[in-house]
């Protein structure tokens, strides 16, 4: 999914400031991902063996934990996608309808 799906998305946006955060689970920190994404973010990824530790107690980030990462899922699944492209449109469209207004007040 980075390989293909991520990245290419990522080389049509200016990503000079932006900053890569995932949790410590271990699928995530696998040495091939861990390189990846240091290869594409350098300094700016937030990971579990990263350049910036993850930091698993941290209040400003338990919001992306507790209620950001549920609600986008249950928006995604809610019609039982059958295929990746029909995950991914489901994906794109939960997480461009998100308004700056839900994202402060959950902070």
């Amino acid at each position: 999914m980075i390989t293909n799906f991520f990245i290419p998305e990522l080389n049509n946006h200016d990503v000079q400031e932006l900053w890569f955060q995932q949790d410590g689970a271990t699928c995530h920190t696998a040495r091939a991902t861990i390189d990846l994404l240091k290869d594409t973010f350098g300094d700016r990824l937030i990971s579990r063996f990263g350049p910036v530790n993850w930091p698993p107690k941290s209040c400003d980030l338990r919001p992306l934990d507790y209620f950001l990462w549920g609600y986008v899922k249950s928006l995604v699944y809610v019609d039982k996608p059958q295929t990746l492209d029909h995950l991914e449109d489901n994906i794109r469209r939960v997480i461009a309808d998100i308004r700056p207004q839900m994202l402060e007040k959950v902070i």
